[in-house]
């Protein structure tokens, strides 16, 4: 592998049979954290951009790890995990415009890291979910990266809120006042909340996206926003595959094992590579 980012590496660790590399690039305001997710010993692969979750006000590359292992391993593709930019310090559109920013970067420097440019496809949970739908948005309508296939796991696609299951009947871990909260740091304009690249529930301009698979918890209440993207996507012809996980809670759903499995096939599929055998989910 060659010399990846303009910034040092700061740990390069191999952790059973995928090597993780950390490492910095520039981005539209300050510099964007990264780590390499890639199996050993493997020739060309896709690249995946996985986004973790945390509201938008929390989280880091830490929470992305498992997730990023098993795709890394189980497809195999090379995953680059990205630290956007949280709110309250920097709010929309800072996060969608780092995401912008790290896809640019994995596109133009994809031989570097034994990747394919042609071949990238987007991921992400809880508001990382929501980063990687507005990302497809994004590079549809600028045209410059192609996205081939965007996989969401609980994600938060709604700030109006409207569509939130009942926390109560649900047994949900996550609830509207979180998600409240979150929405009010992270998008602190109103008119905000109706952006699409922002708010994807409230895009009427949906065709032309790439194929999606979305996994929703049942004990979750951003299930029924997830679930009613997922049909706004198959209405305007985008092929999209929707499955809702018994009795997984919203944090329990980045690391299920089920879930992680159903990525990972279509993924593979988008990407053509041949389908797997099950691999073990890594140690998290």
């Amino acid at each position: 592998m060659n010399s990846l980012p303009a910034f040092p590496a700061r740990d390069s660790t191999p952790t059973g049979t995928v090597t993780v590399h950390a490492f910095a690039i520039p981005g539209p305001a300050g510099i964007i954290p990264m780590r390499l997710y890639r199996p050993a010993g493997v020739g060309l692969l896709p690249t995946v951009l996985y986004f973790h979750g945390g509201g938008f006000v929390g989280g880091g590359l830490d929470d992305a790890d498992v997730p990023a292992r098993f795709i890394a391993q189980a497809c195999p593709a090379a995953v680059l995990t990205v630290g956007y930019a949280l709110a309250p310090k920097r709010p929309f559109p800072a996060a969608p415009e780092d995401a912008y920013a790290a896809a640019l970067w994995a596109v133009a420097h994809a031989p570097d890291f034994g990747a394919d440019p042609l071949r990238l496809a987007v991921a992400g949970d809880d508001a990382g979910g929501n980063i990687a739908a507005c990302l497809a948005l994004i590079a549809r309508d600028r045209g410059v990266v192609a996205v081939s296939a965007q996989a969401l796991i609980g994600p938060m696609l709604d700030p109006s809120m409207t569509r939130l299951g009942d926390a109560t009947r649900l047994k949900s871990d996550l609830t509207a006042a979180d998600c409240a909260d979150c929405y009010r740091q992270y998008l602190p304009q109103l008119m905000q909340r109706i952006h699409p690249y922002a708010a994807p529930l409230e895009s009427r301009r949906l065709r032309g996206l790439p194929p999606a698979c979305i996994a929703t918890a049942e004990c979750d209440v951003l299930h029924v926003e997830a679930e009613r993207y997922a049909a706004e996507l198959i209405a305007v012809g985008v092929r999209t595959q929707v499955a809702r996980f018994a009795d997984v809670t919203h944090a329990a759903l980045r690391s299920h094992l089920p879930a992680l499995e159903d990525i990972v096939h279509f993924l593979r599929r988008q990407l053509a590579l041949p389908l797997p055998s099950t691999a073990p989910l890594p140690a998290g």
